[in-house]
């Protein structure tokens, strides 16, 4: 095991002890779980994404209707990084939980699919995913493996091969709403779950970040794990203010 302060031990243990007596524990995951995996998060001061470009200018609905290239140069570099990202020992921690009936659900911020690389078949996929594009003109929907690579590699943008028109990754640009089944499917996690995990996200961004709210306020257990301080902190039976990658390992061993 890592070496941790006896204090950081005593709450790894608490959480094992919470998460080993749940009926029905869900984990909510964020950016920070997948940085130790080379993926970069969004609101890390100097390294997050947004701290180098404004969102609204490159990653709103509006920016890919009205210059469709803006957003995929932006995106080239980020694509890249996730495409060749692999799982943490976060990610395979959870999968592990998910296989032996400790957790029912993983619901994530994150696009990155690397949930389902190790292994989670149960994921609730909030901000949409890489793994499929959809035709702007025609809606016809289509696997990434037949544009990825090519636009890593060279920036082709990628075209419908019915209608030639441009296709958009299914990921949640600023201006779009959530997958609708996704958001029911999460909330409906929030509201009957007896203890909810909180892994990498900073709760900031709505209406995700509300999805905690809606569990405590129905009695459930809350256990955040993030390295910077959320609005939840407070409400939370378990507070780790450390990295996910090594926390987590170390609460299913003392479990």
């Amino acid at each position: 095991m890592p070496a941790f302060s006896g204090q950081t031990l005593e709450l790894i243990k608490y959480a094992a002890e919470l998460l080993s007596k749940a009926r029905h524990a869900v984990v909510l995951t964020g950016a920070g779980l997948s940085t130790p995996s080379g993926i970069p998060d969004f609101r890390s001061e100097g390294t997050g994404l947004w701290s180098r470009d404004e969102p609204l200018e490159v990653a709103s609905l509006t920016t890919f209707r009205t210059a469709p290239e803006q957003f995929f140069r932006w995106f080239q570099p980020l694509a890249s990084q996730i495409f060749n990202a692999r799982p943490n020992p976060g990610h395979i921690t959870l999968a592990e939980w998910e296989a032996k009936g400790r957790i029912q659900a993983v619901m994530t911020q994150n696009i990155d699919m690397l949930h389902q690389k190790a292994g989670s078949r149960r994921v609730i996929e909030l901000h949409g995913t890489l793994r499929t594009l959809s035709c702007t003109q025609c809606y016809r929907q289509q696997g990434y493996e037949a544009y990825l690579p090519a636009f890593i590699q060279n920036g082709d943008i990628p075209h419908c091969p019915d209608c030639d028109a441009i296709l958009k990754p299914d990921v949640i640009l600023f201006g779009e709403q959530l997958p609708q089944k996704a958001w029911f499917e999460a909330q409906r996690e929030a509201r009957t779950c007896d203890l909810m995990m909180v892994v990498g996200s900073s709760l900031e961004v709505l209406p995700v970040a509300g999805l905690p709210m809606q569990a405590i306020d129905r009695g459930a257990h809350l256990i955040i794990i993030n390295n910077s301080i959320t609005y939840l902190n407070v409400r939370a039976d378990v507070v780790l203010r450390d990295d996910a990658a090594r926390v987590l390992p170390a609460i299913g061993e003392r479990i």
